[in-house]
């Protein structure tokens, strides 16, 4: 098997990125001020652009596709809810929850990704489950562990558990499914996406417990990522909500291996959490506040793995 460790990343780069109404319901990280479209747009582009110069700068081979303006997508930065790439050139594409984020799947992506000499063999369209209102958001809803063939899944309006279990059996993984929460206004509300409270590593695993309130679901997660090697970094839920759990592990061209991070994750991890992941890889940090405010995500929902 080739490294389950991505040395290739596919990234959008925004046109018109913004506040997106639709995806605000269910997703508590959002939030609004009154500055203007085109504002955010700049300073969005502005850290696009800069985040890429760093990995590449690392070594890691990213292929930049520029999103259009028609159809319009404020969420098009974030490729990797609706596409996922496999070993042997398998492809997964996804239902999505708001309507306006479907028109992100763009064939001319896909073939872009070919025209640069990956193959693809075969592709599961999972896209028709959306006129049930069944959804699966790529690997937003799904944290693979894809050296052991399993999928983490906090399972929300975003995350249907049959269609995980699809998405498992057509892969060959293992579905660990479980409940996640964060206290908005009062309320413990589903956490919107898996990979904003959980990051599978080679080594260890970085998670917020905290937001798993069933014992026995906690204790099943936990026991899980132990089994198979990892040593649990726990970040707290404050922690979680400065996108701390939102992290993506990389490899450069050589095999070297980095954690990739935003500034907000970066700078709410204390001491003892930043030195047991300075011991597995470096830190690539990255400053994308205006995207993470306004978009929700931060730099894990920006990179689609690319194998």
């Amino acid at each position: 098997m080739k490294s389950p460790i991505t040395n290739t990343l596919l990234m959008v780069e925004p046109v018109a990125f913004g506040f997106n109404p639709e995806t605000a319901v269910n997703n508590y990280f959002q939030q609004q001020d009154k500055m203007s479209a085109s504002e955010i747009q700049r300073l969005a582009l502005a850290e696009f652009s800069a985040m890429v110069k760093q990995l590449q700068d690392k070594g890691i081979h990213v292929i930049v596709v520029k999103d259009t303006f028609e159809p319009h997508t404020p969420d098009s930065i974030f490729p990797n809810n609706w596409i996922s790439f496999h070993e042997n050139g398998r492809i997964v594409i996804y239902p999505m929850f708001a309507e306006n984020r479907r028109k992100e799947r763009r064939r001319e992506i896909i073939q872009f990704i070919v025209d640069q000499g990956y193959r693809i063999s075969k592709e599961a369209d999972y896209s028709v489950f959306e006129k049930n209102n069944r959804f699966l958001e790529g690997t937003g809803s799904m944290a693979l562990d894809r050296e052991n063939k399993i999928a983490y899944a906090a399972l929300s309006e975003r995350t249907d558990k049959a269609l995980l279990l699809q998405f498992c059996n057509d892969f060959g993984y293992r579905s660990i499914c479980f409940s996640a929460n964060q206290t908005v206004e009062g309320q413990r509300l589903p956490v919107y996406h898996t990979n904003v409270m959980l990051c599978v590593a080679d080594k260890y695993a970085v998670i917020c417990l905290d937001s798993i309130d069933d014992a026995e679901e906690r204790k099943y997660v936990t026991e899980s990522l132990r089994k198979t090697g990892k040593e649990i970094v726990e970040i707290s839920e404050k922690q979680m909500h400065c996108f701390a759990g939102n992290m993506l592990q990389v490899q450069n061209q050589e095999g070297r291996l980095f954690l990739v991070m935003s500034e907000s994750a970066f700078g709410s991890l204390n001491n003892d959490q930043m030195t047991k992941l300075k011991s597995y890889n470096e830190l690539i940090v990255v400053a994308v506040p205006t995207i993470e405010k306004y978009g929700g995500g931060s730099v894990r929902c920006m990179m689609a793995e690319v194998f």
